[in-house]
Formats: C-alpha cells, structure tokens, sequence
C-alpha cells in the first residue's frame, strides 16, 4: 500500500528543496556581475508635470486663470479680494472675518439655508475665509453643475443680503471662539508674538471682545461695498472645463458687475529687533510653559525660500526634524517640538516653539536657542540634507491631486506674485539646495541674538530663570505690565463696606451653549459669629460639590468646609486660618485625578479665600472704572496669590430673572479667567458669570 500525497504538498516540498540551491545560484551570479547588489541610483528630480495656465481678464475687470484638467468631471472655483484682516479698520478688527462668514448666510434671492440645500444638493460645497491679506470664496461641483457654480459665486460675492439674524448669529459665534481662543496659552502666545514682532504694522492687529462687539451690519455693508470689487479680485478655475466654457459662464454670472480696485495697503515696516527680549506673558498657576521664538524673514518672492524651506524642514518641520528629536525624544522635555515659515503678502516669519513642563523651561528655551544657532554656523551632514529634501519633493505631489487643491496652489501663486513657473519647478528647485545655502539662509531667517521670544507660563516660577538667559518684560493676558515685585501676594485688604453684606439667597442656572445642565445655589446669613457663605453646585452628574465659608465681622477668613464628587471622585478641603496661617488639607481635581494637599502656609494680611470673592461682592466700591487688586489664598495651592477684579464697561444683560444695567467686570489671576456681570444699581449682585474658554456660564435665575 502506497502513501499518497497531496499533490500541493508534493509541490511545497519540491520547492523547499530547490531554495538552498537557487540561493547558492542567485549568490554565485551576484558575485559574478549578472544581477545588482544595490538598487539603482535615483533618477534626476524633474519639473512637475502640471497644466499649463489659461489666464484672460473679463469684461467686469476680474482677471481669471484657468487650470484645464479633464482627469475627473469634477470642477473647482476660487475667487479672491484684497479683502484680509490687514485692512480691517482701526477699532474694528475682526471685520473681515465676519464679512467672510456671512457672504453665504443670504444672498442673490436665497436664505442661508436655501444656499445650503441647494449646493449640498448637487453634491458641491460653497464657503469663504478671510485670511491675513485675502478674502476669498470657494465652490466645488462636479463639472456638469458648473453654470450653478458660478451662479452661486457670483451671487456670494455681489449680492449678499447680510440679514440682521445671521450677523448676530455669528457676532455671539465670534466672541465665543474668541474667548475660547483666549484661554489658550498656544493662541495667547501666538497674539503676542505677532504683536512684539510686527510692532505698527497691519499683520501685528488681532480681534479683541471689544472690537468684534462693536461691528454692526452697517460696518460689514460698507466693507463689503469697499473691499470686494472686480477690480483687483482673482478668480481661479480649475477642472473639467474649457477656456471658453469658464469665460462664458463667469460673464454671464458677473454681468453688470463693475468697480475699480479699492487702494492698496499703506506699508509699515515691521520693527528691526537689535538683541534677544523675552516677553513673558503671565499665566498663574500654568504647569506648562509655551515657548515661541522667531524672527521676521522676507518678500513672498525672495529666491532663498526654497532653502528656507528646507532648513526649516531639518530644524522642526515634522516629528523626524532636531527639535523633535532632542526636546521631546532625548530631553523628554515636552510632548513636541516644531517650527514653521509663515508667507504672507508682505514680510513672512520664522518661528519655533515647544510647549514644555514649568520646570524645564529655562532648559528647553536655551537648548533651542543653541538649535537654531547650530543650523546657521555648522553645514547639515549630508544624509539629514538628503531626507529633508526628498521629504519635501516627495509630498509635494500629494498637495495638487484634486481640482480644490490646484485652485487653491495657483490661487497662491497668482496672489503672492510668484513666477509663472513656480510650481512646475518647486521640486527641482527644492532638490538644488546646498549646505552652503541651507546655513547661508538659516543666518538670515533664524537670527538668534536677535530673536523675539514669547513665553507664556507662570511668571512666577520661571521670571528669574529666564532673566538669566536675555532681558524679561512681564506682561498679563491683557497685555499690561507687571512689575516683577507684584507676582508675589501682598498684603492688600479690601475696603469692604459689610454693611452692604445682608442676607440673600440666590438661584443659578448652570447652563452650556444656552441650555441648562445645572444649578448652583448661594445664601448669605449673619451669625454671631460673623457671616456664614454657603454655595451648593451640581452640573450634569459629573460635578456635585457643597461649601461653607465662615467669616468674622470685620470680614476676616475664619474657615471653609468643602466637599463633593468630581466623575465619581470625591473631593474635600477643610482649612482654618488664624494667626496668620491657613491650616488643614485638601483634595482636589487634577488632570492626572485628584490631588492630595496639606494645607499650612502663611497667609499676607488681608487675604481673602478663593471661595469669598463672589460673596463679598455687594461689600465693594463699585463704578464705571471700578478696580480690586486682592490678595487671594487657595487650599488647592496651598499658596495666595494677587488677582485683579476690574470693571470692564457697562452692557444691559438678560437672564431668567430678568433685564439688568450691569458692570462687566473681569476676573484675572487665577486658575481661569473669569468674567462677572455685576448689577450697576445697589444692592450690587452677579448676575451672570462666564468662564472664559469654556461654553459654560452661571445665570441668575431667581
């Protein structure tokens, strides 16, 4: 009897016997010259393929280039204005933004959401952004929607309605990203560079509260009336579409449309910075620093940034670059570590920055500085040159696949005034780049003892580090100065009128983007013993917490007695202060979990508890320019420390318990910025509290 043997596994085992012998074979040609034993050199770097570009000027004035591909039936527009946040006016910043926003809430004789229906239902989209220098409009369709397209753009930019309901909607939508943005300290950072960098200059301007709130619908008509003109404005077709097509439909689409090209942007030359200055932007109780460190660079055409381009992509342009490498990966200083070239209209910017623990912030900014000093005096090794450049050619094609993403390159090109040729040879001219010319352009973009330093963090834990390596200017988030003997806690008491502290009982709505997902509720008593605060607070089930503050008659601090629950975890804090000190412990919420504390420290004279400020509200001096500097104890710090409660102007509010003249004052210094709607009329209340950077606010409902 014979075993037989699947025919598969007969061949498997034929094979397995031939492979020493085909190894021995494959060995003995390569030894012999009849086979490689590298890969081949890689071939010349050569101009990218790329359409050529059809450019005419319309009858209306718009000059339109069209990039012509019939690859997919799909269709991409751009239309552009010198319309950007430079030329917002004086008071006004955030103008164009807003404008950008609402060209496509109303326009022609559609609603906003008759404009939405309708692209959305062809499958297109339809949008507009203002960027620094440019304001510019966008649709997307596939090719046979094209007369729509256009009809659609045509209406965004010409006729918008601009109705009252859209512009308060994205007025409130503004300022709320705005205090968002705000309580960043990566944003915070970025105002503030931009504002020591370019000093009188456009580019330096931001929008404040202030500003966004006083834009009306009369400010966007007249922007828009002034701004958004066929002359000087860019329109950028790219797809499945042929010359005379595009110029046909866009004049039927801009008929009747006409004006000159509003003027152009006085100049202001950016201020030139003579040595290193850190500006120190004060957030107390930061448990991170934000380092920014740049300079100013050159003109969008200057020929040195393809070299720019790749010293920066070496220094920090990825998570493979130096500072990566060695700040987060050797240092383990922080969690990444980048730079960047900014290329707007007028003069761009180098900048590098890290987001590190509070402790190894002077560490990490000096290891950068020596980072960049490094990329201008010693030449890049040759392989880290090699990787950098392949890098960048190598990503370059994935950045012009789609029609959205060729209009918005050559919408770019045309805008800044690159060559005719920039993106054809972008990559050979990538690929020429020398060390001489990588460390030759690295002196002049990066600039070391000159650069601008922004580090925002607590002041007081990292100012006299930092003051060793380069002068130190202190400022708050609101950009004033603070003078470095005023971040320690003084003893400031308060001029407290007690007479005003009767009792009350108050009833809050916790509510998030307008809807209600809690409550908190406050009492004030008198006691023999003084005054008695109590504040009990649920949001949603994440967040239950009860407290009592006990004060003497004169208003001094005697003890608190907290507790709750935070996601299920229970917190405390039981202090007494007497003879100066506070005693006892607490447990408190961290991003890590709770937080154990033992509470002993001295305390200045005529500190108050973190817990009081809201209760001793009515006990204060208010007016139109109302300002209280206090020295504020926290258990959860186990430290006091100053925080400012100043009077920020005067608004009408409404909240459920009704329609009230209100000082809007801002709360700074702790934890989180806070802002305090105080009634203007005695007995002063809060009727309304907002964290900034969070959708949450507090108002009174009865």
């Amino acid at each position: 009897m014979s075993l037989r043997v699947p025919r598969r596994a007969a061949a498997l085992a034929v094979a397995a016997a031939l492979v020493p012998q085909l190894a021995a074979s494959r060995t003995a040609d390569a030894q012999e010259g009849r086979y490689p034993t590298a890969p081949p050199p890689p071939g010349p770097i050569k101009p990218a393929p790329f359409p050529p570009f059809q450019e005419t000027v319309l009858p209306s004035g718009v000059r339109m280039v069209l990039v012509e591909s019939r690859k997919q039936p799909v269709l991409s527009l751009s239309l552009s204005f010198p319309a950007g946040d430079v030329y917002d006016p004086a008071g006004k910043e955030g103008l164009a933004g807003m404008a950008a926003g609402l060209l496509t809430k109303g326009a022609g004789s559609r609603s906003a959401d008759e404009i939405a229906a309708t692209i959305e239902g062809v499958g297109g989209t339809i949008g507009a952004n203002s960027g620094p220098d440019f304001l510019t409009l966008r649709a997307d369709v596939l090719s046979a929607n094209a007369p729509l397209a256009f009809e659609l753009l045509a209406d965004a930019a010409i006729r918008p309605t601009f109705p009252e309901k859209e512009v308060a909607l994205l007025q409130t939508q503004t300022l709320s990203a705005l205090q968002l943005e705000l309580s960043q300290p990566a944003s915070l950072g970025q105002r503030f560079f931009a504002r020591e960098l370019y000093g009188q200059n456009a580019y330096a301007r931001r929008a404040t509260a202030a500003s966004v709130k006083s834009i009306t619908r009369d400010d966007i008509v007249k922007f828009h009336a002034a701004r958004l003109r066929p002359g000087g404005a860019l329109l950028v077709v790219a797809g499945d579409i042929s010359l005379d097509d595009a110029t046909r439909l866009a004049n039927e689409a801009f008929k009747g449309w006409s004006g000159s090209a509003p003027a152009p942007l006085a100049a202001v030359a950016p201020p030139a910075r003579k040595a290193t200055e850190i500006v120190l932007v004060h957030r107390p109780g930061s448990v991170q620093s934000n380092i920014l460190v740049g300079n100013t660079t050159y003109g969008p055409a200057d020929q040195r940034y393809y070299a720019a381009n790749v010293a920066n992509k070496v220094l920090g342009g990825g998570a493979d670059a130096r500072l990566f490498e060695i700040l987060r990966e050797q240092k383990g200083w922080t969690y990444g570590a980048y730079s960047s070239l900014n290329r707007p209209k007028g003069v761009g910017y180098f900048q590098a920055t890290a987001e590190v623990r509070t402790e190894v912030t002077d560490s990490a900014l000096v290891e950068l500085l020596k980072q960049l000093r490094r990329l201008g005096t010693e030449a890049v090794p040759a392989r880290e040159l090699t990787q950098a450049k392949n890098a960048l050619v190598g990503q370059f094609p994935l950045t012009v696949e789609t029609a959205e993403q060729i209009a918005a390159q050559v919408t770019r090109v045309k805008l800044l005034g690159l060559p005719a040729d920039y993106l054809r040879t972008y990559r050979t001219r990538l690929a020429a780049v020398t060390p001489a010319d990588l460390s030759a352009t690295a002196r002049t973009m990066v600039r070391p003892s000159q650069a601008l330093i922004v580090v925002v963090g607590d002041a007081t834990k990292v100012y006299d580090r930092l003051k060793a390596i380069a002068p130190v200017r202190i400022v708050n988030a609101e950009g004033n100065p603070v003078a470095p003997a005023d971040l320690t806690a003084r003893a400031t008491a308060l001029e407290l009128d007690l007479s005003k502290l009767v009792a009350r009982q108050d009833s809050f709505a916790v509510t998030m983007q307008g809807k209600p997902v809690g409550y908190m509720r406050t009492a004030v008593e008198k006691t023999p013993a003084g005054f008695r605060v109590t504040e009990a607070t649920q949001i949603m089930a994440a967040i239950q917490q009860q407290s009592e503050l006990t004060m003497s008659p004169t208003g001094e601090m005697l003890a608190v007695k907290q507790s709750g629950k935070v996601q299920g975890q229970d917190t405390k804090v039981d202090v007494t202060y007497a003879g100066g000190r506070a005693k006892g412990s607490a447990q408190t919420p961290t991003r890590e979990g709770i937080k154990s504390v033992t509470v002993d420290a001295a305390v200045p004279a005529g500190s108050i508890d973190d817990n009081a400020i809201q209760a001793l509200v009515p006990a204060l001096r208010w007016g139109p320019s109302a300002k209280f500097t206090m020295s504020v104890f926290s258990p959860s710090k186990n430290a006091a420390r100053p925080m400012t409660l100043a009077a920020a102007g005067t608004e009408k509010v409404t909240v459920p318990a009704g329609t009230f003249d209100v000082y809007r004052a801002e709360l700074t210094g702790g934890d989180q910025p806070m802002t305090l709607y105080v009634t203007t009329a005695a007995p002063h209340r809060v009727v309304k509290m907002a964290i900034v950077g969070t959708p949450l606010e507090i108002v009174l409902a009865k």
